[in-house]
């Protein structure tokens, strides 16, 4: 049995040693404290740790230099490298020397400033995500976790301050990435990421070397993107797009490749994902216009990097080809619907089927003029064009002008859009006796009649050169190949040679995709993937509810069939006896008496519309007022409908029978209506 020394016998007291700077201690210890034969030592570790705080003064400022680098932090994460990117596009736009230079840099502008508001609405969505669970957890934990708790949550967040604010901490990261040795060593800087040395490897096996200049950046979107000065041109790299999405393990839509600051000067996008994979309703559904179809253009799809494509209509035909069911008439109508809201443009649409797929356009009275598969009125329209075109040279002439500008669109009478689809139908061998003679007619304007403000858009499911011949597909500016059957069609839409030679090959589309083609849009300078908008008629009729507006804005600006001289009309009318403006009397693309309705026909045939859409042959004022004014006139009154239809001979309401509870109701008869339109 042991037995504790008494407190005054200090015979057996141990052997002590004082810890010394640098001297070794003899007992795992610091005397703290000297009570009688008692001795009581703290850790090492444990001095060490308090002697660290009271040197760096309990973490104070250490504490608010972690904050204040955490706020630094979050600000540059917020801003991330999109001010410069827009910056440089600015200054891009302002030294653009051409009209194509000035179009591109604007697109990439507009392009850099929807990337870094999405950008911030994510990065701050998410730190206000935290924010909140942070406050939250905070509070429950006060509310219910009692003091213990509090002063555990206090602890972890001045710890959390000190980590940060350590020494070193905050210094700053080099802003770019090292020049690299051919070893892949660095020469200077820091070392490259994983994602770098991918690139860098895909790059050199394609035989490219170069120096990183900003490194992968990985956005919330899941798009990354690195800038390089290469040793060759970013336009040999473009060439060979696809053969990096290979090398990377992508699909072709997921790389994109653009100029950065120079010629050698690479910026190089990727995506985790196919852009293309999921439809997008056109942003005309939502905001339908007006549109100034000249100077911005008209939304049709949108690109790798999800901005939004447009085409100006000015200057350049187009040319649409695709086979069956790879949405060349979802393109098409995307053009149109927006061409529709610029009430310049007059509308000549041809069909190239029987069905109903302009009608809605005709009942709006927005087609200036509209008639389905007839090859001999096709030839007489071209004429009427010819003709007009000598006209509207001779008012350039007379303004020292050389072509339309801007300013001389209404001094030329608007600019001509004739939109001719499924070509096949009037221009491949044999399909009637004028064709001949109506291809010549469509080549002379293409070559000639760009400058007086007449446009072609041609579509076609059948791609060769007996159909579009080259004198017409050379003259299409701008060109979009949906999916095609094979690389010889391909090239009849975009350009001889280019499939088979590493260029774009709309009959590699894997898998095709509704609406994805090659657009060789010269206003943006250059051929690149774009989808169309989903933009449907059948089941959500979203092209009728576009044309109402349309034809508000050109009933506005007096530019609604009927409310204006038309010389193309005019002079088809001379030549057939027939019209077809606005689809005819019927509004069903069936030519018919000379004429173009005025307003009061307008009314008339809308009137009838609304009847014979509501399968009834009688219908009472207000409702009828009612109709029309959700359709076509948004402040008709029911009393302006009265007097609007007197003026067009329909004379005042009259007693219709009894209808539901109504014994004596009055309003309008269909048959009525349909007499005064078709005497």
């Amino acid at each position: 049995m042991t037995t504790a020394a008494h407190p005054t016998q200090p015979a057996e007291r141990p052997t002590l040693s004082i810890v010394k700077d640098n001297a070794p201690a003899a007992v795992e210890g610091t005397v703290t404290e000297h009570q009688g034969d008692a001795v009581t030592t703290r850790p090492t570790w444990l001095t060490a740790v308090y002697e660290h705080a009271l040197d760096n003064r309990l973490y104070a400022p250490q504490i608010g230099r972690g904050y204040a680098h955490l706020t630094r932090n979050w600000f540059h994460a917020h801003r991330d490298y999109w001010p410069q990117q827009i910056a440089t596009a600015e200054a891009d736009l302002a030294a653009a020397a051409d009209s194509a230079t000035q179009n591109k840099a604007r697109a990439q502008l507009e392009q850099h400033r929807a990337n870094y508001r999405h950008h911030r609405r994510i990065h701050s969505l998410k730190a206000g995500g935290w924010s909140v669970t942070t406050l939250v957890g905070a509070g429950v934990g006060t509310m219910f976790g009692g003091a213990l708790f509090d002063i555990g949550l206090g602890l972890a967040a001045l710890g959390l301050g000190a980590w940060k604010g350590r020494a070193g901490a905050t210094a700053r990261r080099a802003p770019l990435s090292p020049n690299l040795a051919p070893s892949g060593e660095t020469t200077s800087g820091i070392a490259p990421t994983a994602g770098d040395e991918k690139v860098l490897a895909a790059l050199k096996k394609l035989g490219f070397d170069g120096e990183i200049i900003q490194p992968l950046t990985r956005q919330l979107d899941g798009t990354s993107t690195i800038v390089m000065d290469l040793d060759d041109t970013v336009t040999a790299l473009k060439g060979k797009t696809e053969a990096l999405a290979g090398a990377l393990k992508r699909d072709l839509p997921m790389v994109d490749i653009s100029k950065g600051a120079h010629a050698n000067q690479a910026e190089i996008w990727l995506s985790d994902a196919d852009p293309f994979e999921a439809t997008r309703p056109s942003p005309l559904v939502q905001a339908p216009g007006p549109i100034d179809a000249w100077k911005t253009g008209v939304p049709v799809g949108w690109g790798k990097r999800g901005n939004i494509v447009r085409l100006l209509i000015r200057n350049q035909h187009t040319l649409i080809g695709g086979t069956t069911r790879s949405g060349k008439g979802v393109g098409m109508a995307n053009l149109l619907a927006g061409a529709a809201m610029d009430p310049r443009i007059n509308l000549r649409v041809v069909a190239g089927k029987e069905n109903g797929e302009f009608d809605a356009l005709a009942r709006a009275g927005v087609a200036a003029t509209y008639f389905k598969p007839n090859p001999a009125r096709l030839l007489a329209l071209t004429e009427a064009l010819i003709a007009d075109m000598d006209r509207r040279n001779r008012v350039l002439g007379e303004l020292g002008k050389s072509k339309m500008t801007e300013d001389t669109i209404m001094r030329l009478g608007g600019i001509e859009l004739v939109v001719m689809d499924e070509a096949a139908t009037y221009t491949s061998p044999g399909s009637h006796e004028d064709r001949d003679q109506l291809l010549e007619n469509l080549m002379k304007i293409a070559a000639v009649a760009t400058g007086a403000g007449i446009l072609l858009v041609i579509t076609t499911q059948l791609p060769q050169v007996d159909v579009i011949p080259t004198r017409l597909s050379m003259n299409c500016g701008t060109k979009w190949a949906m999916k095609v059957d094979s690389g010889t069609q391909s090239n009849t839409i975009l350009g001889s040679g280019l499939a088979g030679s590493g260029g774009p090959d709309a009959s590699k589309f894997d898998p095709p995709r509704p609406g994805l083609g090659w657009l060789n849009n010269p206003f943006a300078g250059g051929t690149d993937l774009a989808r169309s908008f989903d933009l449907d008629e059948d089941e959500r009729g979203e092209v009728t509810q576009l044309m109402k507006y349309a034809a508000k804005l050109r009933e506005d600006a007096g530019r609604l069939a009927g409310q204006w001289d038309d010389p193309i009309e005019r002079q088809l009318i001379a030549a057939t006896g027939l019209s077809s403006a606005a689809g005819g009397p019927d509004r069903n693309g069936r030519p018919g008496r000379a004429g173009s309705p005025d307003r009061s026909e307008l009314l008339i045939a809308r009137a009838i519309d609304v009847l014979t859409d509501a399968k009834v042959d009688r219908m009472k004022t207000e409702p009828l007022a009612a109709a029309l004014r959700d359709r076509w006139y948004p402040e008709l009154t029911t009393d302006q409908l009265k007097k609007l239809m007197k003026e067009a001979g329909a004379g005042s309401p009259v007693t219709l029978g009894p209808i539901g509870d109504d014994q004596n109701p009055r309003g309008f008869k269909l048959q009525a209506l349909a007499s005064i339109q078709r005497p």
